[in-house]
């Protein structure tokens, strides 16, 4: 039998249904590890991992969303490949996409992006955020139950970024449909990571957004759509059209799957965990110290990827260029260097949004504030509209032995369904 540590993270399924013992397994060897047989190197330290992140020069971020196992298109030679990165990156998944650029092509990008997310856009789209979970959750409660991750957290996420973007009321079904029915990120199956394929959601959402941008660099209106169609780049160069439809459906699409998987995971801990949703019902003012805590343990993302373009050290390993380095987002937020009793959810545990679950540095995750925003104001709903809640046994098991499906991504932690059983509250509406 394979030990552990052998075994592919990227294709065993029961890793992908546990992959915390193999990070476990991986990080006996150290913080920064070559699992034996492999390509690349993972990083499960905590202080190592933000080396990473924050090491812009050494480390590109163009294969983030392809993955450590997949073959580089040109075979790396010399100290420093960043040309040779730039001359392959259309061969590169997603080397295009804002997750995947570097240097001054990620800047720009995330300057237009930046304009989604402050504060005053936040704040006008809560009330849309509170009014649509509020019908969402009332409907559930009155069914007495609902399977929560395609009923509710699916179609609350993306209707949040269609309302916040402008995305035409007319066409909002089409894409919740889209996006409910395509693969995870990272899937494990590859050919379902073809971007290219017309019909990918991507490549469908893509052409519906080219002709809003068309129509908001003619005709403005009083949306975030036309902000970013109209805007110029720092240097005060102006951005292709491509480039906003590429930027616009990325950021349509990149927190779907994420956001959604979230609030599953932040609901398994809110029934399993001894007493937990009691005292959120006493003090609902401890959700967001939950949800922390729950993006610690539990994050919907479980590794991101990075390439080095120059010969480097992570910690004291030294990093030749060409090399692929998993950052295991699963293990460095676990790391007992750095978290005491780390496998342990423990409400309001001290500097807890110190985690990396968002990353850190130049690709921290730009929606991370509207994350939070919209995962705590439909857990709010559900403590508040019910006495109870609990997972079906007939679905799921007891919370003794229970009965779990993860989703097939290399990328995404996350369930594939979460059937919940609701009993009213006196505040819920009749």
């Amino acid at each position: 039998m394979k030990r552990l540590e052998e075994r592919d993270f990227y294709t065993d399924h029961e890793i992908l249904v546990d992959p915390y013992i193999y990070f476990e397994a991986l990080r006996a060897h150290g913080p920064v590890y070559q699992p034996p047989g492999k390509d690349y190197f993972v990083v499960t330290g905590f202080d190592e991992a933000v080396e990473v992140f924050r090491n812009t020069a050494d480390f590109s971020s163009s294969i983030a969303l392809q993955g450590a196992a997949a073959p580089l298109p040109f075979q790396p030679t010399g100290s420093d490949i960043s040309e040779q990165i730039e001359a392959h990156r259309g061969q590169i998944l997603g080397g295009d996409l804002l997750v995947d650029l570097d240097d001054k092509s990620h800047a720009n990008l995330r300057a237009l992006v930046n304009r989604l997310f402050t504060p005053s856009r936040l704040k006008s789209n809560e009330e849309f955020i509170a009014e649509y979970s509020d019908k969402l959750v009332r409907d559930a409660v009155a069914r007495g139950g609902c399977e929560l991750i395609k009923d509710i957290s699916t179609p609350f996420v993306t209707m949040v970024i269609a309302d916040l973007l402008g995305v035409p009321v007319e066409d909002r079904k089409l894409f919740m449909d889209a996006i409910e029915a395509a693969p995870p990120p990272g899937s494990l199956d590859a050919s379902e990571n073809d971007f290219s394929s017309e019909t990918h959601p991507m490549v469908v959402m893509g052409n519906y957004f080219y002709r809003y941008v068309a129509d908001r660099q003619q005709n403005p209106r009083d949306d975030i759509l036309s902000e970013v169609a109209n805007a110029a780049y720092p240097d005060g160069s102006k951005p292709s059209i491509e480039a906003i439809v590429s930027l616009s459906t990325f950021m349509f699409g990149a927190g779907q799957d994420t956001s959604a998987k979230l609030i599953g995971n932040a609901m398994r801990y809110i029934v399993d965990q001894p007493g937990l949703q009691d005292q959120l019902r006493a003090d609902r003012s401890l959700i967001p110290a939950m949800i922390e805590e729950v993006l610690r343990l539990e994050g919907s993302s479980k590794a991101t990827t990075r390439l080095a373009r120059r010969d480097t050290r992570i910690g004291d390993v030294e990093i030749p260029a060409g090399s692929k380095v998993m950052i295991a987002l699963a293990a460095i937020n676990r790391d007992p260097r750095r978290w005491g009793d780390p496998n342990t959810f423990i409400l309001n545990r001290p500097r807890i949004k110190e985690h990396l679950s968002f990353g850190r540095g130049a690709h921290t995750c730009a929606g991370a504030p509207l994350a939070r925003v919209e995962v705590k104001v439909l857990l709010e709903k559900f403590i508040e509209y019910t006495s109870n809640i609990d997972l079906s046994q007939a679905q799921h098991g007891t919370s003794a032995q229970r009965r779990l499906d993860f989703e097939p991504s290399f990328i995404v932690r996350g369930l594939s369904e979460l059937h919940l059983t609701l009993t009213r509250s006196a505040k819920s509406p009749a």
